[in-house]
């Protein structure tokens, strides 16, 4: 049997593997959308001399330091900039980075998993994340390559709550550079705060003074990536461009960056509900089934661990000290199932009650990467617990994981299957259709085009090596346009389905 189920477990581990493998390679293929294109103009900026900033395409049209709408942060476009500084190509060179800390996100999450549960734990750990489809609106995650911050935020929280227990300092400082790749992560500290309660010894007060007395130094952690980048902005725009700059973050947090109409929380939670590859009523059913197996494991383990204490006052010293080891475990898997709870409720919570802020998923997603596997990891341990106890208990636990895994399977094959499906666009295509365009901003020395309308022309324009700004800004009067619609002016050049029209005559 031990053989049987090491065979099986490896089967599965490169069935996996190779699934993670089809969804990269699509990911890297995709198009080349223009959030990710807004974002690649920081670090070819950087190294063009311009310093950290945007093209400004969504503040003016013109270059802007320390660009508060460009919301990926400097943890990641400051590793791209390093990368595209060996001359690779821009596109894949800056999708390379976010594919890195994928894999950190996975190894983090397996690592967990093998912690807490074993190596079957691992590799349900390793699969949650594919299970989640943040593909279903018209500001996506279209894969683990996107040049986005979501997905490197949420492998720095699950590297900071691996970090927590013994270098609480460290796991404060990955908190803090997972801010400065995606500012909404700042809601994370409720969790980590917990987490540090949960780990300080002693009771009532004295745990209360314990916790401070270990939090100090990671809460100041948690704020010098911050502190520095700041410092970098006060320095490049002076005390009064700084001052604007602050208000312009203020009101960017405040309203989103959007103009939708207000969103009610029954809509938020349902569109989080149908954003995972099953049906809604499924992705609904296994949270509720995951919640349940994790509080039902901690209560059942807590009893035991009362009755183990007492028992241990009577036994001898090297079994006593053998209950001190378990009594460790179960606070290490109360503090990672106290962290993903709170962190799920914060970030889910805050999200479906912000009216202004569009059904997007992709907004709490940094929270759902990192906390949902490790809520996922603790059910399954809860499972384990069910299953050493005899009886109802033990099927209860049986039925529960084959559901588990069949809700997870379920989802990785659906998403696997979603990367066969036809693209009507593709970075391929994309290539293909801005060679020309590509061609005439070398000849003509155009050093700016403006996209019309923001959307798929966005992308284009950064890949032809043109600044992009957008066409009803006043500092574009006169520049061309690139867009996909037909030109109401000359055409200056085409390219497949994208063509450069010559600016209006005002």
């Amino acid at each position: 049997m031990r053989l049987a189920r090491t065979i099986a477990f490896w089967l599965l581990a490169a069935g996996l593997l190779a699934c993670h493998v089809i969804v990269i390679q699509h990911s890297l293929t995709a198009r080349f959308w223009e959030d990710e294109a807004f974002n690649l103009t920081v670090p070819l900026n950087l190294l063009a001399g311009l310093g950290y900033s945007s093209d400004g395409a969504l503040s003016g049209s013109t270059i802007t330091p320390f660009d508060p709408r460009i919301s990926t942060g400097p943890t990641v476009l400051l590793p791209v900039a390093a990368v595209l500084a060996l001359g690779v190509d821009p596109v894949l060179g800056a999708r390379m980075v976010p594919l890195a800390f994928w894999a950190l996100l996975l190894a983090g999450l397996a690592l967990l998993g093998i912690r807490t549960v074993g190596r079957w734990g691992a590799l349900v750990a390793a699969a949650v994340p594919l299970a989640f489809n943040g593909f279903g609106s018209i500001s996506p995650i279209q894969g683990p390559a996107d040049l986005l911050g979501e997905i490197p935020a949420a492998a720095l929280l699950v590297w900071a709550l691996i970090a927590l227990p013994r270098r609480a300092w460290l796991a404060g400082l990955l908190v803090g550079l997972a801010v400065q790749a995606k500012l909404i992560v700042l809601l994370a500290l409720p969790a980590f705060a917990v987490a540090l309660w949960v780990l300080a010894p002693g009771r009532g007060w004295q745990r209360i003074l314990q916790t401070l007395k270990r939090a100090w130094l990671p809460l100041i952690l948690v704020g010098v990536p911050t502190l520095l980048m700041e410092v970098g902005a006060l320095v490049s725009l002076g005390p009064s461009g700084f001052v604007e700059h602050l208000r312009g973050m203020v009101r960017f947090v405040r309203g989103g960056g959007q103009h939708f109409a207000p969103t009610t929380v029954t809509q938020k939670l349902e569109t989080l509900a149908g954003a995972w590859f099953v049906p809604m009523w499924a992705a609904v059913a296994t949270a509720a089934l995951c919640v349940a197996l994790a509080v039902a494991g901690l209560v059942l383990s807590r009893a035991s661990r009362a009755a183990a204490a007492d028992a241990d006052r009577k036994r001898p010293d090297d079994r006593a000290a053998e209950g001190g080891r378990l009594s460790d475990s179960w606070r290490s898997v109360l503090m990672l199932a106290s962290a993903a709870g709170v962190g799920a409720l914060a970030f889910v919570g805050w999200w479906s009650t912000a009216a202004h802020t569009p059904l997007w998923v992709r907004h709490p997603a940094s929270g759902v990467l990192a906390f949902f596997p490790i809520i996922v990891i603790v059910a399954l341990w809860g499972a384990r617990v069910l299953f050493e106890r005899a009886g109802a208990a033990r099927v209860i636990a049986v039925v529960a994981i084959v559901l588990l895994s069949a809700s997870l399977a379920w989802s990785i094959a659906r998403h696997v299957l979603q990367t066969a499906q036809p693209r009507s666009e593709t970075l391929a295509t994309q290539r293909a259709d801005v060679a020309p365009i590509r061609e005439w901003v070398d000849q003509t020395g155009a050093p700016w085009l403006a996209a019309h309308p923001w959307g798929a022309a966005v992308g284009p324009i950064v890949m032809s090596g043109a600044h992009v700004g957008l066409s009803d800004a006043d500092a574009m009067a006169g520049v061309p346009r690139l867009t996909g619609l037909q030109c109401d002016t000359e055409v200056l050049v085409e390219g497949g389905r994208y063509r450069v029209c010559a600016a209006p005559i005002p």
